[in-house]
């Protein structure tokens, strides 16, 4: 007794009619009749009465078809769930990001991942690259994917470097632009800024570039995360030095004169862990999205790829 004995003869079970049951199985007529055949030999019962083309089961056919039915469902159950495996159908993902990714590029990463991988279960964890290296270490996230790195400090940990970010100055978009042409970081000086909260990657980088050119920035208000921040500068508060993958149309941006500010965005991982399929496809999903064809990738503009580089 073979599978594809079974399948027939319960395609002719259903349609009555061994034409019919052939095209639904998508095999010539003559081939499914020769296989029902050697069904019923196999079984030592006749399964069909053929009387003039009318096709009925008889006892044995009767007594068969919810066994085969049931071996049927269960094969393809069994198959189902190979493929699932083998094809990543089900799984979950714990992955950390600081919030201006939040904000910017990650809704279309995790959107294109998610049409690839429906199957796939992504929990999302938002916070500053400190903290999820934290969570990282301790086995509380899969990934994360953060600002420049310092997981050389945690044996556990490793990183890969994905793209550099361009830090750029937003104001409101009616308002005029805080200079002609690029923004040196001088021109900060005395302009009220909004201020992230303390221990945020982009707090410390406009804090410490400032303080390198010899002054310390003025703050209109401060502690705000990215969502805050974006409102406050839209009401017209002060300045933001924010990614330029979070501007937007709502803003006018003004870039840095050269060499500018910048910084590297990583994905961090557990080098002690064997990682499970799902995460590995996250972590491939990544890459591909932001590589993309001949290497242009998704990246908006004020960002330069190191995937592959």
């Amino acid at each position: 007794m073979q599978f594809q004995q079974l399948a027939y003869f319960v395609a002719v079970a259903e349609t009555r009619h061994f034409t019919r049951a052939a095209e639904q199985a998508r095999v010539a007529q003559p081939s499914l009749s020769q296989q029902v055949r050697a069904l019923e030999r196999d079984v030592g019962a006749t399964l069909f009465h053929r009387i003039r083309g009318n096709v009925t089961l008889t006892e044995a056919g009767e007594t068969l078809l919810p066994i085969a039915r049931r071996i049927l469902a269960e094969t393809e159950t069994a198959y189902r769930a190979i493929r699932e495996l083998d094809e990543l159908g089900r799984g979950r993902v714990r992955l950390g990001a600081t919030p201006s990714l939040c904000t910017g590029l990650l809704p279309a990463m995790l959107a294109a991942f998610r049409r690839a991988y429906p199957g796939i279960e992504l929990v999302l964890h938002e916070s500053g690259s400190r903290d999820l290296q934290t969570e990282l270490s301790e086995g509380a996230l899969d990934l994360a994917m953060i600002v420049d790195s310092r997981v050389h400090d945690d044996p556990r940990l490793s990183s890969t470097p994905l793209f550099v970010e361009e830090l750029v100055v937003i104001s409101p978009k009616a308002a005029r632009a805080p200079v002609r042409g690029r923004l040196a970081i001088g021109d900060l000086r005395d302009r009220p800024l909004v201020m992230f909260r303390r221990g945020y990657d982009l707090r410390e980088a406009t804090v410490n570039a400032c303080r390198a050119e010899g002054f310390d920035p003025v703050f209109a208000i401060e502690g705000g995360e990215m969502d805050a921040v974006l409102e406050l500068v839209q009401a017209g508060i002060g300045l933001a030095v924010v990614p330029s993958t979070v501007v937007g149309d709502r803003f006018r941006m003004t870039q840095f004169t050269e060499p500018g500010l910048s910084r590297v965005v990583r994905l961090a991982y557990r080098r002690d862990v064997e990682q499970p399929r799902a995460v590995r496809a996250l972590q491939d999903g990544i890459v591909r999205f932001l590589h993309g064809e001949g290497g242009a990738g998704h990246l908006p503009p004020g960002t330069r790829s190191l995937v592959g580089a």
